[in-house]
């Protein structure tokens, strides 16, 4: 089981976190821009650790050389199931560089965008303090 599928099932921020690489790159499945950077992918997994519920990973594919994931789950977002995948690419060191979440269907993801939207000043509030802190939230390790 990859190390990050373990912190997600625990609920383990700081272990999240720490799987990050610096320059992570984070592309959500309602963005349109991808959002660079540790602070702001850490935050943005908070605030949907908040919003998903019911959520379970059912499936990991990993490729030969061991530095791409695949992480299949299910979730809910209010009472919309939602379905979806996390791809994660490791750097050399082995931290996560590259998180890109596809979801499904359109209804589901259209939901996520609705209540990630919601979110969106603390996720902001969180990576702003984090960056300038050097750390993660209080209450959050």
């Amino acid at each position: 089981m990859h190390p990050f599928r373990t912190a997600v099932e625990n609920r383990d921020h700081a272990a999240i976190e720490a799987l990050l690489a610096e320059d992570v790159v984070f592309t959500s499945p309602v963005a349109f821009r991808p959002y660079p950077g540790k602070a702001i992918t850490a935050a943005i997994l908070r605030g949907v650790m908040r919003v998903f519920t019911d959520f379970t990973y059912v499936r990991e594919i990993g490729s030969d050389d061991g530095r791409d994931h695949a992480l299949v789950f299910t979730a809910k977002v209010g009472d919309m199931e939602i379905n979806g995948c996390d791809f994660l690419h490791l750097d050399e060191e082995g931290r996560i560089d590259d998180f890109m979440v596809m979801v499904r269907p359109l209804s589901a993801a259209q939901a996520l965008s609705a209540a990630m939207g919601a979110q969106f000043d603390r996720i902001k509030e969180e990576a702003f303090a984090a960056s300038a802190a050097g750390t993660a939230p209080e209450g959050e390790r």
